[in-house]
């Protein structure tokens, strides 16, 4: 009887496993010759699941997204005021940090390499960058889209201190950020 194979799931897989392929070499210096390799798989089966590696690049990130929303809303069940919101949020970051730190530095090295123009009209890109704000959005129980940009923002900052050294507490900065927010939406 031939071997029932779930596409979609098989698909995660690859993705999920090239994560760490991708923080470790970088986005730049991967062939999907290299990256079928470390994953014990043949180049046509990434091709299959992936005609370019530009493809399972932005489905990684898009399913890395999806993922960490999944775990974050979860964290927030029961939160009902926006500063236990935050008090989550922050608790949620400092728990993933490493995992965050690397997405960024993944995500840095795509953007390096595909040139600011390409990056601003990557329509996975866009996608995956609206949908996050929405998401933390709605999360949160914010309506102001500026408000949700200075949020991102402060944090993606955070996180590139941290991996430039900086001894920075995220657990400090994102407590008065989130004391900030909080003081400006409830005046």
């Amino acid at each position: 009887m031939p071997k029932v194979v779930d596409h979609e799931q098989y698909r995660k897989e690859l993705l999920y496993k090239c994560f760490d392929v991708f923080a470790e070499k970088g986005y730049a210096s991967l062939t999907t010759r290299e990256i079928a390799k470390v994953l014990g798989v043949s180049t046509g089966t990434l091709y299959y699941y992936f005609p370019r590696k530009e493809d399972m690049f932005e489905q990684l990130i898009e399913q890395t997204c999806q993922q960490d929303f999944l775990r974050f809303t979860r964290k927030l069940e029961g939160k009902h005021t926006l500063l236990d919101r935050f008090g989550s949020t922050r608790n949620f970051i400092v728990e993933h940090e490493d995992r965050f730190i690397k997405e960024l530095c993944i995500l840095v090295d795509f953007c390096q390499q595909q040139g600011a123009e390409a990056v601003r009209q990557n329509i996975a890109l866009t996608r995956i960058r609206d949908n996050s704000k929405q998401l933390l959005a709605d999360a949160l129980g914010l309506v102001s889209p500026a408000i949700v940009d200075f949020i991102f923002a402060h944090v993606e900052g955070l996180l590139l201190r941290r991996f430039l050294g900086d001894p920075i507490s995220i657990f400090e900065q994102i407590a008065l950020l989130g004391k900030m927010i909080v003081n400006s939406v409830e005046k």
